[in-house]
């Protein structure tokens, strides 16, 4: 049997539950907590402390007087530390692994597989942190030269989301260490133990003090960001998330031009044509729409099947969903975790049912939204009961879905599978671009000249 709880933990400092400013593990200035639950089981894992305004200053000063020495590293000097940091979170794979498992929910397969895709954007940065060239311009007048080189900008924020609370870090944070600047870290509420666990391994590979700073909150949020956007000694902010979100993040950074990075919302179309292998299409779909409880911004959103093969791949897709097996992601065996907080249940049964769980799980006046738009939900449909109160899903597919229902515009961000049917390709590139956002997209086909 595996490892199930916080007491597996091989390295116990890994497990941190305050918030690190300045190289010290702190308390918020208010005293002010809140709690960290197991979407699996909703018992309480960690109590960490509810930070605001007045701390992520502290962050950022903090921040800031380290920039002022960090900036004179050498890139070979930061391209070390951060292998070295890539390295340690390797050979901690099973803790970390572990401790991102219990706060968010997803399988330990697919945790050890996210803290390998963390390390390799770090050992990604570490090459590029030595790869960092000026340039000679040429010019009209031989009496001059231009030569450019590219220096850090200073202190940056970094808001990172619960669906990959290690990747996403590393993703930023690599970069931003690469090139010299300071950082200040605001991870998802729901998930901060993964990002302070990374806070010990970058402390341990080298970075001085001040050069990483993580202030955790869940109901501060609001207050956090404005602070992190607002702030004239934060020099970037880079945020993964709703596109809602970004459009506030974006306002508040314009007062003071802020450079700003954003990745916001996905509704990734997978097209399924009907020369496409049946068996092949549905494993791909199963993968490209499953991963992480289908909680991921790439994820297939929109899944077009060719009217030739709709019925085949709605039935072979069917069946081996059936297959799959749901519960805690420390349990042998399972493929589909629970979701990682009660609103996104809550937004999947709207998508399904127009009703939220609430409303589901007292049974009462369920109106479904799909089947309102024509829908039949062939599998699923609801709240897994007998799972002892966690977030759980029932896998869900449902067909004949049109272009009126909800999955078409947002996001689902569950286990929910909805079939759109079309007839030639242009109509399903339209149906693809049929669409605000994307950030994906899925093509199965046997045709070379067609993909």
């Amino acid at each position: 049997m595996g490892p199930t709880s916080l007491n597996d933990l091989k390295r116990k400092d890994l497990f941190q539950t305050k918030g690190y400013i300045n190289a010290e593990w702190v308390s918020s200035k208010s005293g002010k907590t809140f709690d960290v639950l197991d979407p699996a089981t909703l018992k309480t894992i960690a109590t960490v402390p509810e930070m605001g305004a007045a701390d992520t200053a502290l962050a950022i000063e903090a921040a800031h007087e380290a920039f002022n020495s960090f900036k004179k590293t050498t890139a070979r000097e930061r391209a070390r530390m951060i292998r070295k940091w890539s390295d340690l979170c390797l050979a901690h794979i099973d803790d970390l692994a572990l401790i991102l498992t219990l706060e968010n929910g997803k399988t330990l397969t697919e945790a050890k597989g996210e803290v390998t895709y963390a390390a390799s954007f770090l050992e990604w940065f570490a090459g590029e942190a030595e790869r960092t060239h000026g340039e000679v311009i040429p010019v009209t007048n031989q009496n001059q030269r231009i030569l450019t080189f590219k220096q850090p900008v200073g202190v940056t924020a970094l808001l990172t989301p619960w669906n990959f609370p290690i990747a996403m870090i590393t993703r930023k944070v690599g970069a931003a260490l690469a090139a010299g600047c300071t950082t200040v870290w605001k991870p998802a509420g729901e998930t901060p133990l993964s990002c302070l666990a990374q806070a010990v391994l970058a402390q341990e590979a080298g970075f001085p003090r001040g050069a990483i700073n993580v202030v955790t909150t869940l109901d501060l949020v609001a207050e956090v960001g404005q602070e992190l956007c607002t702030n004239k000694l934060v020099k970037k902010l880079s945020f993964t998330g709703s596109t809602r979100v970004g459009k506030l993040l974006a306002e508040q950074c314009a007062g003071s031009l802020k450079k700003l990075s954003l990745e916001l919302g996905g509704n990734s179309p997978f097209i399924v044509f009907d020369d496409a292998k049946v068996d092949t299409a549905v494993e791909a779909c199963v993968l490209a729409k499953l991963r992480n409880s289908g909680q991921t911004c790439v994820t297939a959103n929109r899944i077009m099947v060719q009217k030739g093969i709709y019925e085949e791949f709605a039935d072979a897709l069917t069946k081996r969903i059936k297959e799959l097996k749901v519960g805690k992601g420390t349990e042998e065996g399972v493929f589909i975790g629970p979701l990682t907080h009660e609103r996104a249940v809550d937004k999947a049964m709207i998508h399904i049912n127009g009703k939220s769980w609430m409303c589901l799980r007292t049974r009462a006046n369920l109106v479904p939204d799909a089947k309102k738009h024509g829908g039949q939900v062939v599998l699923g449909g609801g709240p897994m009961d007998g799972m002892g109160g966690g977030y759980f899903l029932q896998p869900t597919i449902i067909k004949n879905m049109s272009q009126e229902m909800l999955t078409t515009r947002e996001e689902t961000f569950a286990p929910v599978v909805g079939l759109y049917k079309f007839d030639t390709e242009e109509e399903a590139i339209n149906m693809a671009n049929h669409c605000d956002v994307g950030l994906g997209g899925f093509i199965i086909t046997e045709s070379i000249p067609r993909s």
